[in-house]
């Protein structure tokens, strides 16, 4: 069958901590945003093989996260990487892949700089065909809303490296409100609460599993309290070996000021947006998408804060990507897509 598709057509959703790819309606990659490369440049690993030897490396090998904040900061590695990725979707229509057709989900904060540095990684990737799509607006399609009716849905889409806040109406984004604070900066905070409060040395692996067995946004989670999580790492001081055990209630007093630019983020975007639209986002409650949706307690937290009902989405980490999916199906009809 793959024989006679002369065009392939794949979404993507590039994004800093992970990229998804769909094909023929289904998740065909879902892989670390992370590529390995030898002395000369040439790729020797990419995705989750890649991610194993991310913070092992010698001087032979290097691994490099080519996307910061939402968008490309390493060029050319980045386009090594999607290459790769394509690559593992499809090897068996290796014939055709010259007639690529993409649909790529992109901040929707991203300068025309940004979007031309995507556009041309995509291409020289492999892309013929390449349409770019805002992350909002893919996440609100990937979750079932009607984008198009004339009614206001608010969209928070918080990723690895930015959060992405769009009021979405008659197949247009209306307000939008887009911070490079996320995912990574959660991280950040607690490698850096590790250190000044335990004196254990964590890299950025260990703190991203911290925070995915012990990370929340409220100090109380009542009876969906996580355990205690054990941390092994050397002393800062002394290098000396530490088993220190973390609760969640730390991890969420360390978390609070980069919940809080959140939230603050949120509150500036229902202040720009129109009275009637403002009342449907009331009656409709706002969506969490992205990984950062995940984080215990978040949607209650801003529920309290906001006044009005946070919804998380069912897949938050593939909405985007389902998205780009529906809106590859209907290239002719949304308008609303960047060429």
């Amino acid at each position: 069958m793959g024989f006679f598709s002369f065009v392939q057509e794949i979404a993507m959703d590039l994004g800093t901590a992970n990229t998804i790819i769909i094909s023929d309606d289904k998740i065909a990659v879902d892989e670390p945003s992370v590529v390995a490369l030898d002395r000369n440049n040439n790729m020797i690993a990419v995705g989750a093989k890649a991610k194993l030897m991310y913070e092992k490396e010698h001087p032979d090998i290097r691994t490099v996260r080519p996307l910061r904040d939402g968008v490309i900061a390493d060029f050319e590695p980045c386009e090594l990487m999607m290459r790769g990725l394509i690559k593992m979707v499809h090897t068996r229509n290796r014939l055709f892949s010259q007639s690529l057709r993409m649909v790529i989900g992109v901040p929707s904060g991203s300068t025309e700089v940004e979007l031309r540095a995507v556009r041309d990684s995509a291409e020289h990737a492999g892309g013929r065909d390449v349409y770019l799509i805002f992350e909002p607006m893919a996440a609100a399609i990937g979750i079932g809303l009607d984008v198009e009716a004339p009614e206001g849905n608010m969209i928070v889409d918080i990723g690895g490296g930015s959060t992405e806040i769009a009021v979405i109406s008659l197949g247009g984004i209306v307000s939008n409100n887009s911070i490079r604070v996320a995912g990574d900066d959660l991280t950040a905070d607690i490698k850096e609460y590790m250190s000044r409060q335990h004196n254990v040395k964590v890299g950025e692996r260990m703190a991203e599993r911290i925070k995915i067995h012990v990370g929340s946004a409220l100090t109380d989670l009542g009876d969906e309290a996580p355990e205690d999580y054990i941390v092994n790492g050397p002393n800062r001081i002394t290098a000396l070996p530490m088993e220190v055990p973390v609760c969640y209630q730390e991890i969420a007093h360390c978390l609070d000021k980069t919940i809080a630019k959140i939230e603050n983020a949120v509150l500036s975007a229902l202040e720009s947006t129109p009275p009637e639209l403002y009342a449907d986002i009331v009656k409709n409650g706002i969506w969490l998408t992205g990984g950062g949706a995940l984080l215990r307690g978040l949607g209650k937290r801003l529920t309290d804060k906001i006044k009005i009902q946070f919804h998380i989405a069912e897949d938050p980490l593939h909405s985007v990507a389902v998205g780009a999916g529906i809106a590859l199906k209907n290239v002719d009809r949304f308008s609303f897509l960047k060429r």
